[in-house]
């Protein structure tokens, strides 16, 4: 470790090196491309890598997307560059081409923004300074819009941002608070860019944020940190019921179709065949989580619950019974062992 790393350590410096070390998230020598608002999570997130640089030989640069959301959202970017030119590290501002309505819109484009930087200038990683406040703000977010647990585990670790390729999405403070990364841009003297945006409570958002947690903090002065460790949990949980998933998956639709009697559908073009029988054998959890894969292929949109439950209904249901159609049509008959969708 060089000199001003040892004059620059501090318990977040500590934690986050930990969390590298233990999570195998960055490693070593790598070139990562770091994205930067201006605003306190990203400045504490760019400082805390700078400073771990020498230890672990990465290359870093900063992006900066400008949504052209606000009037000031030029000098922001302005802001991030000259930030990038007094921390010796090359810059890429990238600015929107229009003004996109929705923040999942501006989400998009900016993803594809960091992507198209990476492969072009070959970055293995794009870091960005989501942290536990944001993880539990996601929770919360989805909790209430009634997502099921892939939602409720949203903002992992780490995330192929393009079809399982490189580069991958990396958030390195996920156990780090949002009044931290404030505190720690306080005492090393970084001047925070603020977003007027972050206090329109137009945005769901916020107002969990700004309404919200101040009340749950009431009855848990951890209640942020909770809810991030309850994400945590989740995650891991999420992906071991989708490997089972996709292994039960591959043993009830794998059917030789040739060899079944359903010449009563001839009429209509069969979209899946089901095995209920194998079906039988195993949890509800798992019976819910096959029946959601199949629909979100059959189905014009996402299916809800109510959906999955009409589908997983039939598994015990006497033969011949059948669904009311599904959106698009679909309508779902058992003919025993199966559950014919067509």
């Amino acid at each position: 470790m060089n000199q001003s790393c040892h004059q620059n350590w501090t318990p977040l410096h500590a934690q986050l090196h930990q969390t590298l070390r233990q999570r195998k998230l960055l490693p070593k020598n790598q070139r990562i491309l770091i994205a930067v608002s201006g605003g306190q999570d990203s400045l504490c997130l760019t400082k805390l890598l700078l400073d771990l640089q020498s230890k672990w030989g990465w290359y870093l640069a900063v992006a900066h997307c400008d949504h052209k959301w606000r009037s000031d959202s030029e000098a922001n970017a302005n802001y991030v560059k000259k930030l990038a030119t007094n921390w010796q590290v090359l810059s890429y501002i990238k600015t929107a081409d229009k003004v996109y309505k929705s923040e999942a819109e501006a989400r998009k484009w900016r993803y594809q923004t960091l992507s198209k930087i990476a492969l072009e200038s070959n970055f293995q990683y794009i870091v960005t300074g989501h942290t536990a406040s944001d993880r539990a703000e996601t929770l919360l977010y989805n909790l209430i819009r009634g997502s099921g647990t892939e939602g409720l585990q949203a903002l992992t670790w780490q995330r192929p941002l393009i079809d399982n390729l490189w580069p991958l999405l990396v958030r390195p403070l996920l156990e780090i608070t949002r009044s931290q990364t404030g505190d720690f841009c306080q005492e090393q003297n970084l001047k925070i860019w603020e977003d007027s945006t972050n206090q329109d409570l137009h945005y769901a958002r916020n107002r969990i944020r700004l309404e919200l947690f101040p009340i749950l903090s009431q009855f848990n002065p951890q209640a942020e940190l909770a809810l991030a460790k309850t994400a945590e949990i989740l995650s891991a949980e999420v992906e071991y019921f989708e490997n089972e998933t996709e292994k039960l998956l591959e043993r009830v639709t794998k059917i030789d179709i040739n060899n079944l009697n359903i010449s009563q559908f001839e009429s209509q073009p069969i979209r899946y065949i089901i095995n209920r029988l194998v079906l039988l054998e195993v949890p509800l959890a798992l019976q819910r989580r096959v029946m959601r894969h199949i629909l979100h292929k059959v189905l014009p949109a996402n299916p809800n619950f109510s959906h999955i439950e009409k589908l997983t209904a039939l598994i015990n249901a006497p033969n011949r019974s059948q669904t009311d159609p599904f959106p698009g049509g679909a309508i779902a008959k058992v003919q025993h062992p199966w559950i014919i969708l067509v």
